[in-house]
């Protein structure tokens, strides 16, 4: 995809409608989206000690549930403020443990047709040279 991709919604554009369709989530504890550019969307999950499993490292819910925040702020970036697009798959390895802080997913856009938009999403909390997970997100379009 092209790095020169119309933008449908900013980072700040994004990081409302985030607020407003999911009210339910703590404001601390929402991703936040820390720029988009082109086919790519870089998102940062605050680090609450809730999002620790035993062995003290960053949960595998916590990351699969940031990789389709990721995924979703990607394709609305894109095609503007369509909430009703729905996760159709969502596949993830775990690379090693993922220590304790701030949890960084890049997301980018792999396609983006007219009803199905699929996204590669790379999780770190170390850098992201030591990615811990990475996720294939597939969305469907209304």
């Amino acid at each position: 995809m092209s790095g020169e991709a119309e933008i449908g919604m900013d980072a700040g554009a994004l990081n409302a409608f985030l607020h407003r369709a999911f009210p339910e989530v703590d404001p601390e504890q929402m991703p936040q989206v820390l720029e988009v550019e082109g086919d790519r969307a870089l998102l940062k999950l605050p680090y609450a000690s809730r999002q620790l499993r035993p062995g003290g490292v960053i949960s595998g819910p916590t990351m699969m549930s940031l990789a389709d925040t990721a995924a979703y702020a990607m394709i609305l970036a894109r095609i503007g403020e369509v909430a009703l697009s729905v996760t159709t798959s969502l596949n993830i390895h775990f690379l090693r443990g993922c220590k304790p802080g701030d949890l960084y997913a890049e997301a980018t856009l792999l396609k983006l047709g007219r009803r199905i938009a699929t996204v590669d999403v790379l999780m770190w909390t170390e850098g992201r040279e030591r990615a811990a997970a990475k996720a294939t997100v597939a969305y469907a379009i209304p």
